[in-house]
């Protein structure tokens, strides 16, 4: 499954924030790769309670 990333600087601090629209998780870190590591975790973590239903055909 491949999910949207979008990650951004905070106007009001040093930090990046990082957000997934397709599940609403938003996260933060010091670094682009810990902003994203860290938006990872809180997606896996919200579709193990909140799965998104695939479309189409299932084999």
């Amino acid at each position: 499954m491949n999910l949207t990333a979008v990650i951004y600087p905070d106007s009001e601090t040093d930090w990046l924030v990082a957000h997934n629209p397709e599940t609403g998780t938003t996260t933060q870190g010091k670094t682009f790769s810990e902003a994203l590591a860290n938006l990872k975790e809180a997606t896996e973590l919200y579709l193990s309670e909140f799965p998104i239903k695939t479309k189409g055909i299932q084999f």
